[in-house]
């Protein structure tokens, strides 16, 4: 079957809008730690609603997820390979570090650049992480799927997301969710839609394994905490009948901000909904469904709800962008978005490197 070629717009939209989606769910760390979407709603009806609010610093910065997440863009804009571009990319994480005033970098974000030795031989290995199982591999790796974004590169997607994603996340609840967003941002720029990501999803994990093993890093503890991530995934398909990829979803309306917060913690480790690596990209792809092309409710279901929303919201917002694009979107939301040239730029380097042929 022969693939759609996006527009570099696409990817450009991509890119600026996992940018606006940060800045919008951390509202500085006000709204990121905010356990109460209807309070969130409330707070952005006081301020005139989306087509009010200019995002800039200070009071809207982007958060730690897209400093990672351009550190991952940038480097794989490089056009490195294999193990040039995994150094690449562990010194790009140890160097984003630096720029963490204000953001509020997850603490396993922060152990694991800390263990890094970016130049010194497999130096972007870390231990096992019996923790690791948060999002910060989740919210920097759409950037991945957009790099490899064809059926035959599946390999190269599933390596280069597992293994920068266990440079800060050694565990599988983590990193799978690095695949898991890679993957969707892959099928997104080939025009598939969300409907199917989910089952292609289930079909990647065993691949996915596959890997892990054979690479021969930690295995024994790789496997004893492998099974939660596709558990967990196959029961959420299996209740909106995604499992398949084919029928239409049957997804439950939850038309207020209580009600997406209740079914969103039902997802959740620790209490805190969209935290951990299966169920950022859970929230996302929830928003995507039942948003359909409007935007104003993908932020109000996946960014603006009482759990970690910016990191929902970069990967919600982002894989948004790549379908429907900017020209919805109101200016004050990305005009002057912080880093929106280095985004922008990031964007037209990945689609040169993944389409230039076509």
């Amino acid at each position: 079957m022969e693939e759609t070629v996006p527009s570099v717009e696409a990817y450009e939209a991509a890119m600026v809008l996992s940018g606006v989606g940060d800045a919008l769910g951390y509202r500085g760390a006000r709204w990121e730690y905010c356990t109460s979407g209807a309070q969130i709603h409330a707070e952005l009806a006081e301020l005139g609603g989306l087509e009010a609010i200019t995002l800039e610093p200070p009071e809207w910065p982007v958060s730690d997820d897209t400093i990672l997440h351009l550190a991952t863009a940038e480097g794989l804009a490089t056009g490195l390979e294999d193990e040039l571009l995994l150094q690449e990319l562990a010194h790009r994480y140890v160097t984003a570090m630096g720029d963490m005033e204000g953001r509020k970098p997850g603490p396993t974000s922060i152990l694991g650049t800390s263990q890094l030795r970016p130049g010194e031989p497999k130096g972007y290995c870390i231990p096992f992480n019996p923790s690791g199982t948060g999002c910060g591999a989740a919210m920097r790796s759409l950037a991945i799927g957009l790099r490899y974004p064809h059926a035959w590169e599946l390999p190269t997607l599933i390596r280069v997301s597992i293994e920068s994603g266990r440079m800060t996340h050694h565990h599988p609840t983590g990193y799978l969710g690095a695949l898991a967003v890679a993957l969707f941002g892959a099928l997104g720029a080939r025009g598939e839609p969300p409907e199917c990501w989910g089952a292609e999803l289930m079909r990647v994990l065993p691949l996915a394994w596959d890997y892990v093993e054979s690479a021969g890093v930690a295995v024994a503890d790789n496997a004893a905490a492998w099974p939660f991530f596709g558990d967990v995934w196959h029961r959420y398909l299996e209740s909106r009948k995604l499992l398949e990829g084919h029928s239409p979803p049957q997804m439950p309306s939850l038309p207020t901000p209580a009600e997406r917060d209740v079914a969103y913690l039902g997802w959740a480790l620790d209490g805190w909904a969209g935290r951990s690596g299966h169920d950022a990209p859970m929230v996302a792809l929830e928003a995507l469904l039942t948003a359909g092309g409007s935007w104003e409710d993908l932020c109000a279901r996946g960014v603006l709800h009482g759990g970690d929303n910016d990191s929902t919201g970069t990967i919600a917002a982002g894989c948004w962008g790549l379908r429907w694009g900017l020209t919805s979107i109101p200016p004050g939301l990305h005009c002057r978005l912080e880093h929106r040239g280095r985004l922008r730029d990031a964007a037209h380097r990945l689609h040169a490197l993944a389409w230039g042929r076509h």
